[in-house]
């Protein structure tokens, strides 16, 4: 029998490859994966058919705490989704629960116009 992951970021991780087993990006609907931090929450478009990131925002452009930091960076990447003629994406949790940073996030992309 193999050795059960112990850790949080172990079991965040299994469930990430879980979720990117069918989760997949493209040009015309991204992936919008989130990262968090201890400090800072980022968020990343990208591309999974050609392998780029279409834009990206992260929580050092905004200062407060991190949930303000987790509103501006959903707003940010909204604002830069429309620049680049984006306007329904797929979303990526990343293996992390959707509540507080996450939510935050994900509701102020809504709120800039995103549609997941």
């Amino acid at each position: 029998m193999q050795n059960a992951p112990t850790t949080k970021s172990e079991l965040r991780k299994r469930r990430h490859a879980r979720v990117r087993a069918i989760i997949k990006g493209t040009a015309t609907r991204p992936r919008l994966a989130v990262y968090r931090s201890n400090r800072f929450v980022s968020a990343q478009l990208i591309d999974d058919e050609a392998g780029k990131t279409i834009a990206a925002a992260h929580g050092r452009e905004f200062k407060g705490p991190q949930s303000m930091q987790a509103k501006s960076v959903g707003e940010a990447i909204a604002t830069k989704a429309k620049d680049a003629n984006i306007t329904t994406i797929v979303f990526d949790r990343a293996g992390y629960r959707y509540g507080g940073q996450v939510k935050t996030l994900a509701d102020a992309a809504r709120a800039g116009g995103l549609i997941f």
